[in-house]
């Protein structure tokens, strides 16, 4: 069985290729999501590095569902916020406090993912957080940082407060709130997304059962070190974000456009 070749779509003049591909790209995240089920009505956010443009990167366009997102509509923006070129649609506030100040200060951060599904959130809500004790938390043992609640994130000192509570982990709990994960790709920032769920879906299902089982601290470690997330020989999840881009593509790729 060979995948169907998407239909092509013209690029837009404006955008050079690396840029358009990029578009293409985060486009195809946002449909993943939606695909998933991780939408928010019009909320939360992915963004994406401009490629050979440090200073700006790529962000949804507010008022507009993930369903509806494309690689022409989307929003270039500068490390402050401020809007670079032609948009159609302004941007969520609450998008920009933390992405600018990740995109600014980690070279490595070229893709920066948050979400508030109920598994995800009711955990951050707990006080003990993420407990290692399932296949999918056990993967990012010694990967998840924490951040205190301080309100909507609109104000713009909280960036700077929420990269130092990151400490450069990957994985970024807002307690309270919400996920964040930061990957050198999409596809790394998306499994690592993914993985996290996963293990709040399977904590809270647990939970509601009873005690979990403990992991021995070297299991731990040695699931970290085996994680196709983390472990170099694997490709960090490229072939999982191909083939849930395949699935996007065959119900409506549009997201190209």
């Amino acid at each position: 069985m060979t995948a169907t070749t998407p239909p092509a779509f013209v690029r837009p003049a404006r955008f050079s290729a690396a840029e358009w591909e990029a578009r293409v790209e985060l486009a195809a995240a946002y449909r993943i999501f939606d695909h998933l089920g991780w939408t928010e009505l019009i909320y939360n956010h992915i963004s994406l590095r401009v490629p050979d443009e440090d200073s700006h990167y790529l962000i949804n366009p507010f008022g507009l569902h993930y369903s509806e997102v494309c690689a022409s509509n989307l929003v270039k923006v500068d490390l402050e916020g401020r809007i670079v070129g032609h948009a159609d649609w302004p941007i969520n506030p609450a998008g920009i406090t933390f992405h600018g100040a990740i995109h600014a200060t980690l070279p490595d951060a070229h893709c920066v993912m948050h979400l508030h599904t109920t598994a995800t959130q009711a955990v951050c809500c707990l006080k003990e957080g993420l407990v290692f004790t399932n296949f999918y938390a056990a993967q990012l043992y010694g990967k998840i940082a924490y951040h205190d609640f301080e309100g909507i994130t609109v104000h713009a000192d909280e960036g700077a407060r929420i990269l130092k509570s990151a400490e450069g982990r990957p994985v970024l709990l807002l307690r309270n709130h919400g996920p964040v994960t930061i990957g050198a790709t999409v596809a790394q920032a998306l499994v690592l997304m993914w993985t996290v769920t996963r293990a709040c879906e399977v904590q809270l299902a647990t939970q509601a059962m009873g005690e979990a089982m403990p992991i021995p601290r070297a299991v731990l470690d040695k699931c970290v070190a085996d994680s196709f997330q983390f472990n170099p020989k694997y490709s960090a999840g490229e072939d999982a974000f191909a083939a849930l881009r395949r699935l996007v593509d065959r119900k409506d790729p549009t997201y190209r456009m």
